[in-house]
């Protein structure tokens, strides 16, 4: 046999599991996804073709649009957080040191913890009376609040305190973010900053002109891939900290909108046409994210 014709089986043969995969897992859920987005079905009975009447609903309905809303912040909150954070863990630990493992640990270590564990962990953690969150901000204060004479956050029962919430639990599942950026700082060539330190550039230069530059390809990844993820973190800590409130309906996300139609009230058509958005949606941030990006890669020439 050729060479060339046994190397190529070889290729097919790896590539085949991830073929089977995709399509049993990405594809064909696609598929069925975009059909019952145009049905009526709750299991019972067999689908009904209702064509463009689930998005009217959508359109009109009052709940789809705080959660459109909720979602929405919290992608444009939450995606650069996390980002700039793993970053700066990344930079900070990068060298070795006396405790740098056991740091590194720390900070990948939440992502280990199963997402039900995690956030009944927290729920405790946000209690608003006995949570050890509020017992340590009101350290220093007097009668039950802060140090600056504010009543703590009402983490479980106040709207806004609720979101960042929410936002606050995700910055902590940053481990595969700071990772990936880790080893990619650990590879940026040494003699570049050997380099700099030379011609005695300060900490903020070396950053803005070497570092940041060339680790750039790899955030971008990042980004775009926390930007389609962002969609699914919330949908734990507001399922299982806050059930979707307080009201009305102040954590409840796309993905906890759909869960909801589908599985409570038996809506799937109505939950398809939902998760179309959420794909559409995540289609426009990725596109709108690779132009920004080729912009800045082509400012600096990377």
């Amino acid at each position: 046999m050729n060479p060339d014709t046994r190397s190529r089986r070889q290729l097919r043969l790896m590539l085949a599991p991830y073929l089977v995969g995709l399509v049993g897992l990405v594809l064909l859920p696609a598929a069925v996804t975009l059909v019952l987005a145009f049905t009526e079905y709750d299991l019972l009975r067999a689908p009904r073709f209702v064509g463009w009447d689930n998005v009217t609903e959508l359109v009109g309905d009052p709940v789809f649009r705080v959660s459109l809303l909720n979602s929405l912040v919290f992608a444009l909150v939450a995606v650069p957080l996390r980002l700039l954070l793993a970053l700066g863990l990344a930079l900070l630990l990068h060298r070795r040191g006396p405790a740098v493992g056991s740091a590194r640990t720390a900070a990948v270590l939440p992502t280990a913890v199963p997402e039900i564990a995690y956030g009944l962990l927290w729920l405790w953690l946000l209690n608003p009376l006995h949570g050890p969150v509020n017992q340590v901000l009101r350290l220093g204060g007097e009668n039950g609040l802060t140090v600056l004479g504010r009543t703590p956050p009402q983490w479980l029962t106040d709207p806004t305190d609720a979101r960042a919430a929410i936002v606050l639990m995700s910055l902590f599942t940053i481990g595969e973010t700071f990772v990936v950026l880790l080893a990619a700082r650990r590879a940026l060539p040494a003699e570049v900053y050997e380099m700099a330190a030379i011609e005695d550039a300060t900490g903020w230069d070396v950053f803005r002109r070497i570092t940041l530059p060339l680790m750039t390809p790899v955030l971008a990844l990042l980004l775009i891939r926390d930007a389609i993820g962002s969609l699914q973190f919330s949908f734990v800590p507001a399922f299982v900290v806050t059930d979707g409130g307080p009201p009305p309906y102040a954590t409840t996300y796309l993905s906890l909108f759909v869960y909801r139609n589908a599985f409570e009230y038996l809506r799937y058509g109505y939950a398809s046409a939902a998760t179309l958005v959420m794909i559409l949606l995540t289609v426009a941030a990725v596109v709108l994210q690779w132009r920004l990006i080729r912009r800045y890669r082509g400012f600096y020439g990377v």
